[in-house]
């Protein structure tokens, strides 16, 4: 079995989730996969959480990684289950930090030209996430 199929059953610390593109954004009618991993010293240490599917986005490099404060050691706050998590990276697909981009070419064009950014991003979301 691949490392996208893994059961909690097999590795308890590695979790799967789907979420819905967020209404009235780029992403909405798309589907998307996280992978979650959970650190041993959790609620102590932020989990490691990582798009499978490829999304057009300044705060998310093309192998997954997200840029989202509260997954920073410094920002985390132990109080933060895995649900409010899932749900500030879906709060992060629709309001994007241009500001601190983890891949400044889409920043700078989300920035520039919002009406290109939204369609190049439904673009990839038709592409990658149906």
């Amino acid at each position: 079995m691949g490392p996208d199929t893994t059961s909690a059953l097999e590795d308890p610390f590695t979790w799967f989730a789907v979420i819905k593109g967020p209404e009235q954004s780029p992403f909405e009618g798309g589907t998307f996969r996280l992978k979650i991993q959970i650190p041993e010293e959790y609620p102590h240490v932020p989990p490691k959480v990582e798009f499978l599917t490829p999304l057009y986005h300044p705060n998310i490099s093309s192998n997954g990684d997200i840029c989202l404060d509260i997954l920073e050691p410094a920002q985390w706050n132990e109080c933060l289950t895995i649900q409010k998590v899932v749900l500030s990276v879906v709060s992060l697909m629709t309001d994007a930090n241009p500001n601190d981009p983890l891949c400044p070419d889409i920043g700078k064009l989300y920035l520039r030209d919002r009406k290109k950014y939204d369609a190049i991003a439904t673009e990839w979301t038709f592409k990658h996430a149906k």
